[in-house]
């Protein structure tokens, strides 16, 4: 994971908060809402690369999720979510994500996708024109 390593060019950030509804009895974000929070940064960052999900014959079911919390997230905490392509592989991407509270790191996570063909749930190869824009924004990381 990328854990303070920083990239060869600036990364996408999604900007929200965490609402009400995605904390636990403590007052911190339930652990399972992380995921939707980068799933949404997620969704965003591949709009800005001209990529729109749902609209094609393959999906991109998630295969591995983490997430490490370093940081409390409370309701109404502004955070910053950074998304980094680390990996493109033959049918599989690998996303790296860091959450970011008043700039320090809150949060990081992978997520790894895997294109799969609508009609028989089986893995294909990303097709060319999606790799092409995948593969403008994959992040080198030092270290």
């Amino acid at each position: 994971m990328l854990n303070g390593s920083m990239p060869l060019h600036e990364p996408f950030r999604f900007e929200t908060r965490i609402r009400f509804i995605d904390t636990d009895s403590s007052g911190r974000i339930h652990y399972t809402a992380m995921f939707r929070y980068f799933e949404s940064a997620e969704i965003e960052w591949m709009r800005s690369l001209g990529i729109v999900y749902g609209r094609a014959d393959f999906t991109f079911p998630r295969v591995h999720v983490e997430c490490d919390f370093k940081l409390a997230l409370l309701h109404d905490d502004p955070i910053v979510i950074e998304v980094f392509l680390t990996k493109l592989g033959r049918s599989s991407a690998r996303l790296e994500f860091r959450t970011l509270k008043n700039d320090e790191i809150a949060a990081t996570g992978v997520i790894v996708i895997a294109c799969i063909s609508r009609e028989t749930q089986r893995a294909i190869r990303i097709p060319d024109e999606l790799r092409a824009k995948l593969a403008g924004a994959l992040s080198s990381v030092d270290g």
